[in-house]
């Protein structure tokens, strides 16, 4: 059957279709065609069927169409189903999920409602804590006013009441004298209790309650110092001033600047002719460096002064000025003489002899004499001589031989004379500060330059001028607001620039030292900006320092900056509450103190009532807040006073103004600018200092010209150029003044001369001289630095220009000092200077490696200034950690490179600072890794029992005190103080340092008595030290008195010369010298009796006196009898309830209680007790102590039947006399408790010390002890436990 259609045969071939359209295509058709109905679609895609096709092939295909649709439509029908069977079933699960939205939209509006309600809860909960807070603050606030204003009240009325008792002591006390001069007066008042005294005891250690004691007596001390009643006691005629002065200063820490130096520079002035100008030379070239490099590590500048025989005329002025400043003159002679020569000789070694020490180096030949000069000038020297002071050195060999006895005798006038170091080797390479004379201020680190240098600042303001200025209307002012009643707060003295306000302070100063012996003084003197003396830690540490000299110890002092300003007005007011006089701070120039208003705001808070503050403060600069203080303004100068200052200044310069010119300087200082001190006392100057060249008229037509004294400073500066020969000259002056400006607190001489080889001393001595006196410059400390803050800036205008700095110069300084570093010549001009310009060059870098220099760190720390160097790394970026670490590390890396003894000693000396160091800035467990390094080393390199070894076991031991372990301190003390004995001896100041740090650490564990016993003994041997080293700072005041009475002692016999004799005698006894005391109040005695009669009462006295003595020396015996003398003198002449007569029954019995005579005792007790109710009354606090004392008696006598109701009746008396928490009251109840205890009323016991141990520590607290109460009956009342011990060996 033939058909159309293209099939595909198995073969594959291609079959041509005869029908086929387009000609007849050929098409090759695969095999198969999957699926079927994908053909089937593609068939019906070719478009219009193709005319001549099959049919029969057409149906079939549309037939499989049909089936293949009806499937499909068939699975879409059930597709179709599902679908809407899903959607039926999601529509559901929409509506159900519709719901819980509703619901759960619900809830959430619901839970928002209540946050809203929780959160406007919260907010009312904080107003409402806010309103309380405020209301709370402001509580508080004015509660601490109330406090503070009844502060001020009870103080107030407190000093009122002493100020009355202290007037009714001067009452009674003129009462003794009549009824003892045979006027009989009787008051019930009169009183000799102690309960009106103030007593000074020893950091005031409360006993504990097995001494039953209650201060116990000591026949010397203070408290026959205080009895100002008890006539009979061998202080009787001592006041309390004197003795609060004497023992303020006897332990002060800080350090004694040595007189015999001028400005801490050793000035050793040459005086040598032609003959002997070898020996000089040697001398200079060889042994000054060797001079100098001592005196430098000891902390002080050596310069020679030497004008040569050839310019020795023209400077007349400067070589006197220069002898007057030297500390040793040497004058080298051989065979003639110039006449600058004699003229030197005349004034060093004849008139003024006592200004220095002298050398006379005499160079003679065999067989030749003495030429006539030579020995007119010797006969001079040796008439004046009558001390025999100078120093002879009498040579005739080689002049370096001579030159070496020169350096010799020098060497030991240095050490011996001008140091003090009587004879101790002092090695130039030993450490920067000497370890000596640390050891005398214990663990303070005070810097003796800083003290220097303010004693010569208040010196130098109160020399600036000769002429008063009007200043008295100010010093009445002054007065008058010292004397308001308090509350006062600081007075404000202001003024513009050079007004004179340093002037009156320091003139101010002196008169009321002089005329208020009671009141202490604190000042300071604030120099340049950014200069030490401008240092607020060290300031404020400064005048800590010097309140604590009135404390028996200072060890409660922190080095922590921070804590240095904060702690100060706590240590103000509690001295303030013991110190019996006014307190007055005096600051001059506080506005020149870096944020002082900030850091400085315990003077707006109200200050004790007996404490003053008076500050000086430049109109310009003075806060806002100060402002509202009561001020003292310093007008500008009148008329007349301009005259007088100009006046006085020609006169001392014999010169005279005439009419027109004086007429032409009113006219011109009428300005405010133009009258103001400092510019008149200027002009005054530049007038009668005018160049050579210029006559008066026209230096007074120049200075004319300046409208202020900044152009005024310049014309000086301009003048000084131009008086000057040479070139280099001016260069020199222009040069130095601008190293002064760069620098920190100045440059010395020695350092100029450095700087300046081709200098010489001469002209160095010249420009120096003018400058001071035309106010520019000075010296303080050795350094040079300017007198007013408006000649540095005229420098800076006038040498460095309006935008220049100072930066080269600080350049030059720093490769100065690091040259000096290089060669491990570490000064405390190199600590001071050379990280200071580093910090202001702002070279982060070295100043790390210089801090990293450890003597130079060691240097800084040793001398106090802990938040200068702590400042330094604060700016490096280092915090305490990792300095601590930097310091380790560099530690270590020195340690490697020590070899010798010397340096193993120097490394352990730097372990023990950094220790030190470390402590001090809180990181004791980081401080015992180098303190126990510091004690190794020692023990290692030195010996075990070296004195160094007990300075590293004191430091460990404060550490573990920091720590409170207790027990190991104590034995780390412990162990100190037996090296210190066997290496010192038991009387040495080390010994008395060990001694308060043990008395110290048992207050802190509440072992009072221990601490008392050991507190004495430290006391002692600080007394005793200050008496060997020759220089008494606390018998300065009564040493003078002494000499003043001693003169009064050259009359004929009288009751008056015997009471002054008696008088010395005290004064001798206070000043530890028995021997001169027993002299004079034994020649007392003897005129007395022949004058008055061997039965007057002023017999009694001296003998009493001479028995105190007697017993101080341990001479009981003698004591006894001449007490018994006493007694019986007064029995005759006395009432028998006069008080004098229970006065030597107390220490009559007293004594026999000593000596164990406990029987010879009790019924001068009992008749002690009846003379006090006679006289006082039964209810008087002085028959309470009498009770005690017999009821003490009568316990070591094991009566205790009779003791008891005598204690109840004296705490009966106490309490309602001097209130329930008086001291005393506690004091009675510990005995009371000892009493019970012994009878076995061990409840009643524990009852009652318990009441006294919670009034003891009710009691306030100073340093680290509580103090006595001001009523404490120091010399009343005994120990229980049997006989007071033996004082030690008499001294």
């Amino acid at each position: 059957m033939g058909t159309a259609s293209s099939l595909v045969s198995p073969g594959g071939e291609v079959i041509e279709d005869g029908y086929g359209g387009e000609g007849g295509e050929a098409c090759e058709i695969p095999v198969e065609v999957k699926p079927k109905a994908r053909l089937l679609r593609s068939s019906f895609r070719r478009g219009p069927r193709v005319i001549g096709a099959s049919f029969k092939s057409t149906g079939s295909v549309d037939l499989e169409y049909a089936a293949e649709y009806e499937r499909l439509r068939k699975e879409y029908e059930i597709f179709r189903v599902s679908k809407n069977n899903e959607i039926a079933s999601m529509q559901k699960k929409e509506a159900k999920l519709d719901e819980e939205n509703k619901r759960l939209r619900a809830e959430l509006q619901a839970l928002q409602k209540t946050y809203q309600k929780i959160l406007r809860e919260k907010e009312a909960a904080l107003e409402a804590k806010y309103q309380a807070m405020e209301r709370a603050a402001t509580f508080e606030h004015d509660r601490d006013k109330v406090k503070r204003q009844f502060k001020i009240f009870r103080e107030t009325k407190e000093k009122e009441i002493q100020d009355l008792l202290r007037a009714k002591r001067d009452l009674e006390a003129k009462l003794q004298q009549l009824q003892t001069q045979g006027v009989q007066v009787y008051s019930q008042n009169d009183s000799d209790s102690d309960d009106n005294q103030t007593t000074m005891t020893v950091l005031g250690s409360e006993p504990s309650m097995g001494s039953m004691m209650q201060l116990q007596q000591t026949f010397r001390g203070p408290e026959f110092a205080h009895s100002l009643i008890d006539v009979e006691g061998p202080f009787a005629n001592v006041s309390r001033d004197d003795w609060d002065a004497a023992v303020a200063s006897l332990l002060q820490v800080s350090p004694h600047v040595p007189q015999a130096l001028w400005s801490n520079t050793v000035r050793c002035y040459l005086i040598s002719t032609q003959d002997t100008k070898a020996e000089l030379d040697i001398f200079i070239k060889k042994h000054s460096s060797m001079l100098r490099q001592m005196c430098e590590c000891l902390g002080h500048f050596y310069l020679n002064v030497y004008f040569p025989e050839e310019i020795a005329a023209s400077y007349v002025m400067e070589r006197k000025q220069e002898i007057e400043r030297s500390s040793v003159c040497v004058l080298l002679l051989k065979s003639t003489v110039t006449s600058s020569v004699i003229e030197d000789c005349e004034e060093a070694f004849v008139r003024n002899l006592d200004g220095h020490s002298l050398v006379l180096y005499l160079r003679t030949e065999e067989g030749s004499t003495l030429t006539g000069p030579i020995r007119q000038l010797l006969e001079r020297v040796n008439t004046a001589d009558k001390a025999a002071k100078v120093k002879v050195v009498d040579h005739s060999g080689f002049a370096e031989d001579g030159a070496n006895l020169i350096y010799a005798q020098l060497m030991n006038i240095i050490k011996q004379e001008l140091l003090g170091f009587e004879g101790a080797d002092v090695d130039s390479k030993d450490s920067v500060i000497d370890e000596g004379r640390e050891e005398d201020s214990g663990d303070v680190l005070w810097d003796l330059h800083d003290e220097q240098e303010q004693i010569e600042s208040y010196q130098q303001a109160y020399n600036s001028t000769t002429s008063q200025l009007g200043f008295q209307k100010y010093i009445d002012r002054l007065n008058d607001m010292i004397a308001a009643p308090p509350p006062t707060p600081p007075l404000l003295v202001s003024g513009g620039p050079g007004s004179g306000k340093s002037l009156l302070l320091s003139k101010w100063i002196e008169l009321q030292q002089k005329q208020s012996p009671n009141t202490l003084f604190l000042h300071h003197f604030v120099g340049r900006p950014l200069s030490t003396s401008s240092e607020l830690v060290l300031i404020i540490k400064r005048l800590t320092i010097k309140l604590l000299q009135h404390f028996w110890s200072i060890s409660g002092l922190t080095m922590d900056p921070s804590k240095i300003l904060e702690e100060f007005p706590r240590w103000l007011e509690r001295l303030s509450a013991r110190h019996q006089g006014n307190i007055i701070i005096i600051i001059d120039s506080i506005d020149q103190i870096h944020q002082a208003e900030r850091h400085m705001k315990w003077l707006i808070d109200p200050l004790p009532v007996n404490v003053r503050v008076v500050v000086s403060v430049n109109v310009e600069t003075c806060p806002q807040a100060w402002r509202l203080w009561p001020t003292l303004h310093l007008d500008p100068l009148s008329p007349r006073e301009v005259k007088s200052v100009v006046t006085a200044e020609c006169q001392g310069m014999d010169l005279k103004l005439t009419k027109d010119q004086e007429k032409k300087l009113e006219r011109h200082c009428r300005s405010a600018s133009t009258c103001n001190a400092l510019y008149v006392t200027l002009l005054a100057r530049m007038i009668t200092s005018g160049r050579s060249d210029w006559s008066l008229e026209k230096s007074l037509e120049q200075c004319l010209q300046c409208q202020d004294t900044m152009s005024l400073y310049r014309l000086v500066l301009k003048m000084m150029l131009n008086s000057l020969e040479t070139d280099a000259e001016r260069h020199i002056m222009k040069e130095m003044l601008c190293l002064v400006f760069a620098s920190h607190n100045g440059v010395s001489e020695s350092e100029i001369l450095d700087f300046f080889p081709e200098l010489e001393l001469p002209v160095l001595s010249f420009l120096l001289h003018h400058l001071n006196r035309l106010c520019i410059t000075t010296l303080r400390c050795g350094l040079i630095s300017f007198q007013h803050l408006q000649a540095c800036e005229a420098v800076r205008l006038e040498f460095l220009g309006e935008g220049s700095s100072s930066a080269s110069y600080r350049e030059k300084l720093i490769l100065y000092f690091n040259q000096q570093l290089s060669q491990d010549h570490v000064t405390w001009r190199v600590a001071d200077e050379l990280p200071w310009l580093l910090q202001q060059q702002e070279e982060r870098a070295k100043l790390q490696l210089c801090l990293l220099n450890l003597f130079v760190s060691q240097n800084l720390y040793k001398r106090g200034h802990f938040s200068e160097l702590l400042a330094y790394w604060q700016y490096v970026g280092k915090d305490k950690s990792s300095m601590a670490t930097e310091y380790f590390d560099s530690l270590k890396h020195y340690e490697k490179s020590c070899e010798s003894e010397e340096d193993m000693t120097k490394l352990a000396n730097l372990y023990e600072t950094l220790g030190r160091f470390l402590k001090d800035l809180g990181l004791p467990s980081q401080a015992v890794a180098p303190l126990q390094r510091s004690l190794e080393i020692r023990e290692t390199a030195l010996d075990p029992d070296h004195p160094s070894v007990a300075r590293s076991l004191h430091q460990l031991a404060g550490v573990y005190v920091q720590w409170k372990k207790y027990g190991n301190a104590e034995q780390l003390y412990k162990q100190a103080l037996e090296i210190s004995e066997n290496a010192y001896g038991a009387e040495h100041p080390s010994v008395a340092r060990e001694l308060e740090s043990l008395a110290v650490l048992y207050q802190k564990q509440n072992k009072y008595e221990q601490a008392e016993k050991l507190k004495k003994r430290s006391v002692k041997i600080r007394q005793k030290t200050a008496c060997q080293k020759g220089h008494m700072y606390g018998f300065t005041l009564l040493r003078r008195r002494a000499l003043q009475l001693e003169e009064l002692t050259l009359g004929k016999d009288s009751a008056d010369s015997a009471k002054t004799l008696n008088e010395l005698g005290v004064l001798y006894y206070l000043q530890n010298n028995l021997d001169a005391a027993k002299v004079f109040l034994a020649r007392s005695l003897e005129m007395r009796q022949r004058v008055l009669g061997p039965d007057h009462p002023d017999c009694a006295q001296s003998l009493n006196n001479l028995a105190a003595l007697h017993t101080e020396r341990r001479e009981y015996e003698t004591a006894e009898d001449m007490y018994e003398r006493a007694l019986e003198i007064r029995k005759k002449a006395l009432s028998p309830d006069h008080p004098s007569l229970a006065y030597t029954l107390k220490h009559l019995a007293m004594l026999y209680k000593r000596r164990g005579k406990l029987e010879k005792a009790v019924p001068l007790y009992e008749l002690s007790l009846e003379i006090r109710e006679k006289s006082f009354g039964p209810k008087h606090p002085s028959v309470a102590t009498a009770l005690v004392n017999l009821a003490v008696i009568y316990c070591q006598l094991k009566n205790h039947s009779d003791a008891l109701p005598l204690y109840e009746r004296a705490l009966k008396v106490y309490e309602d006399s001097l209130g329930r928490s008086h001291p005393r009251v506690g004091e009675t109840l510990k005995n009371l408790a000892v009493l019970s205890y012994e009878r076995g009323d061990f409840e009643r016991a524990a009852e009652l010390y318990k009441r006294a141990m919670e009034i003891k520590e009710a009691e306030p607290s100073l340093v680290c002890g509580n103090t006595p109460s001001r009523h404490s009956s120091s010399g009343d009342t005994f120990s229980l436990k049997g006989p007071a011990p033996p004082p030690h060996a008499p001294r």
